[in-house]
């Protein structure tokens, strides 16, 4: 005799009864629940980002209730201080949030404002392409409860950024906007139907009364649908604005629904008067299709940065004994350690960054780079977290954890990215703001007078005015051109950080270039070593690699690089002190040694180079680097960087738009005036400190100088966080490093130039979209307030406006 066994209600443990239907999806798969309640509760713990809850568990919970669900939620939706989503900066601190339910434009201007107005809150700032929130307040005047509460308000529902919950979110609305589209398309064709035969019927002719009356009664039921499911984005997020007693986009467009729906009713059951169903469903459908429109540029808009964070593989093949064993086990890749070795078949991705240690192969860089050509690695060659294994399976030596890795850098990085707005958005947001209020007055004033005037008209000039006003039209204009643009330069190895990046670049006077890494290819290499007063060259380079030997700048490379080609190694050095632009001190067996430039070891060297020696290290356009102990001069070292084949036609490249090239360098002011020779920059300066460097920039910010700075993004920190606008040349180990407003993944300067095209041409797009939704509602709203426009005109009006935006926009992604 076989035994049934009995399911367990997965939530609670109790038995769950064969007629049972209740279950929910945890993690992937079908859970059985035994009642409703037990579903509600863990359905509730899926939908708030929980689902771990369950494996963490040490015992089942208490069977589901209303109570239970009421306790369970609001712990799981506090996000408390100790959270670590939440970054500290001192008294601030700031989060990134996953905004559900945002509709349009409309839902950004609303939560920003209502988020605002908490006591505490410092910035809010709401990216609609992403849906992310980035929010900052002090410590001691709010909480982040009190953030997430502030959202809950007005409607919204607020979580920690989440890339899974993100990716379902869209899904989830994109299903729901379609079916509310299809729902008011049914109900526009059905309602056409019976409102044909009174347009047919023409001037001489008049329908029986007593059809007419089922044609309107008809047309009612017909429109109830589109009332009641489709037009429920407008009418909850003007319930929305209203709670927080804030006129938002959204309220006119609902107002306008339900006065011509109300209106149309009451002439239904009275069996006289205007309706206007034709022109209601109408005006929905047109409505949600261009939301619709809007939700896919969105998604497009966020194509780039969702190939990055599903370019980090969740598992990995670990090798645990190898050499000696070939076994693999599939481990998470967040489990991966320094020191793991894994093995990478063809087609998979790295997952942290590595060395290979066995076999050869090509790699994919371009979800890093943007360089769609496969490069070769070799035994000994480093691979980059989220590089793709073009060729033959290799055994690599991981370097750093997963979490550490440059894929997970650049993912850090566009978290930063859509942070905050530029100067042209926040002015669509004010103007957007009061455009509102006085829409509804406008609408209210002319109502007074067509009832003064023409009562039977008054009620129809209203609607119009209601409907035909496109707020959202010019709350989309700005942000919908950024969010194509940028996406379409992530895809290029361009990285948008900051939001003013295209339109600061735009207006530029000067662009001011560092030399080493940034116009020259940041490969240095010594070309001689020159022994000084007797010295000897092997132990020359083994003080000077010792020296540099925890550096990452390009010429302590290029010295270790040296001394590794001499057999000469690096010797233990102690007591390392960098100074800035000048060069290391550091001690080796007991003496005191200085490399660096000629002031800075002279103040130890003391007495002074022989002229013949420092004319020797002038005669070419090299850079110099000295070394010296007390009272003595050891050697010189003469390195050289070529230019990159590309940095002619960039800088000729800004000189056509007009703008001043700036050449600021560290090195001799010799070597700064060869390569501006070269490049036909007017003007270098060369044997900048940091401090010199930052001193000259804000000098032409001083005079008006809006200055755009390309650097290495970590030896210019200092002058790159003050210039208006900045550029990094990243890669690999530095991307985290980085503080610069915009960074060229792969370090080429072409980027450059094509995001000045880019910006160029957004800010045409983004002036264009602000003329277009200016104009159309300087015309569009008086001629409704006349009486020209009737309410199905202003319907197809206001939905082709946003639809006109948001398609131009779109062009930036081809251009």
């Amino acid at each position: 005799m076989m035994m049934t066994e009995i399911a367990a209600c997965f939530h609670c443990g109790q038995p769950v009864a064969a007629s049972a239907g209740w279950s929910v999806n945890i993690e992937g798969v079908e859970r059985a629940m035994c009642c409703p309640g037990c579903a509600a509760v863990a359905q509730t713990i899926v939908d708030i980002g929980q689902a771990s809850y369950y494996r963490e568990r040490n015992g089942f919970a208490a069977p589901g209730d209303a109570g239970a669900v009421a306790a369970l939620v609001p712990a799981a939706l506090a996000l408390p201080e100790d959270d670590p989503n939440i970054i500290s900066d001192g008294d601030a601190r700031e989060t990134t949030l996953l905004v559900e339910g945002i509709r349009c434009a409309a839902c950004v201007w609303l939560i920003e404002h209502r988020l605002h107005q908490v006591d505490g809150v410092q910035q809010a700032n709401l990216n609609v392409a992403t849906e992310k929130l980035f929010i900052r307040w002090h410590k001691d005047k709010t909480t982040a409860a009190a953030v997430l509460e502030a959202v809950r308000s007005i409607g919204y529902n607020a979580w920690p950024y989440d890339t899974t919950r993100h990716d379902a979110q869209l899904q989830k609305a994109s299903r729901t906007l379609g079916r509310q589209l299809f729902v008011a398309g049914l109900s526009m064709m059905q309602v056409m139907m019976y409102v044909a035969p009174e347009y047919m019927a023409g001037d001489d002719g008049t329908l029986d009364p007593g059809m007419a009356s089922l044609m309107r009664w008809a047309s009612l039921l017909l429109t109830l649908p589109a009332i009641a499911y489709s037009a429920q984005p407008f009418l909850k997020g003007a319930w929305s604005s209203l709670k927080a007693r804030v006129p938002g986009m959204d309220v006119p467009v609902a107002l306008g629904i339900m006065a011509a729906f109300i209106g149309s009713a009451v002439s239904t059951f009275r069996g006289y008067g205007e309706v206007y169903y034709d022109s209601l469903t109408m005006f929905i459908f047109l409505l949600l299709a261009s939301r619709y429109l809007e939700m896919a540029a969105r998604r497009k808009a966020a194509s780039a940065l969702s190939r990055l964070r599903h370019g980090v593989p969740e598992m990995a093949q670990r090798l645990a004994a190898w050499p000696d064993l070939r076994d693999a086990a599939t481990v998470p890749a967040s489990t991966l350690a320094a020191g793991d070795h894994i093995v990478v078949k063809g087609g998979e991705a790295v997952a942290a960054d590595c060395v290979v240690v066995e076999g050869s192969t090509a790699v994919d860089l371009s979800l890093l780079t943007g360089e769609s050509a496969p490069q070769r690695k070799v035994v000994g060659d480093a691979i980059p977290g989220g590089a793709v294994n073009a060729g033959s399976p290799v055994v690599l030596r991981v370097e750093k954890p997963a979490r550490e890795s440059t894929l997970a850098g650049l993912l850090k990085l566009i978290e930063r990215a859509g942070s905050a707005k530029p100067q042209i958005a926040q002015w669509a947001d004010r103007t957007g703001s009061w455009f509102v209020a006085a829409l509804l007055l406008f609408a209210a004033a002319s109502f007074g007078f067509w009832t003064w005037h023409d009562a039977a008209r008054a009620w129809p000039v209203a609607i119009a005015v209601l409907v035909v006003s496109c707020p959202c039209a010019l709350s989309l204009a700005t942000p919908s051109a950024l969010a194509a643009a940028t996406d379409r330069l992530l895809g290029k190895g361009a990285l948008v950080v900051q939001p003013h990046v295209l339109e600061t670049l735009h207006r530029a006077t000067h662009i001011v270039f560092d030399k080493t890494g940034t116009l020259t290819e940041g490969r240095p290499a010594v070309q001689s070593v020159d022994a000084i007063d007797g010295a000897r060259i092997i132990g020359i380079l083994r003080v000077a690699a010792g020296l540099e030997a925890g550096s990452a700048h390009p010429i302590a490379r290029a010295i270790a690089a040296a001394a590794d080609a001499h057999g000469a190694g690096a010797a233990g050095a102690t007591g390392l002190q960098e100074l800035a632009g000048q060069g290391m001190e550091g001690m080796v067996n007991g003496v005191r040694y200085r490399l660096g430039t000629a002031a800075y070891v002279a103040g130890i060297a003391g007495s002074p180079l022989a002229p013949s020696v420092q004319a020797a290290a002038g005669a070419a356009p090299m850079t110099t680097v000295w070394l010296g102990m007390h009272g003595r001069w050891l050697g010189r070292f003469l390195i050289s960087d070529a230019l990159r084949p590309d940095a002619l036609r960039t800088v000729e490249f800004f000189q056509r738009l007009g703008k001043e090239v700036v050449l600021l360098s560290g090195d001799q002011q010799a070597l700064a005036d060869s390569v501006a020779g070269q490049l036909g920059i007017r003007e270098a300066i060369g044997d900048c400190l940091p401090d010199e460097k930052l001193a000259y920039v804000q000098a032409l910010q001083a005079h008006g100088g809006v200055v755009a700075m390309v650097g290495d993004g970590i030896n210019d920190a200092a002058v790159l966080s003050a210039a208006d606008v900045s550029f990094a040349m990243g890669s690999g180990a530095i991307l985290a490093q980085v503080h610069a407003d915009c960074v060229l993944l792969d370090a080429r300067l072409p980027l450059l130039a094509d995001t000045a095209r880019s910006a160029g041409k957004t800010m045409r797009v983004i002036r264009q979209n602000l003329a277009w939704a200016t104009l159309y509602n300087i015309v569009a709203i008086p001629a409704a307030a006349f009486g020209v426009l009737n309410p199905w005109l202003s319907g197809v009006g206001m939905a082709a406006s946003s639809a006109i935006v948001v398609l131009n926009a779109l062009r930036l992604r081809r251009s």
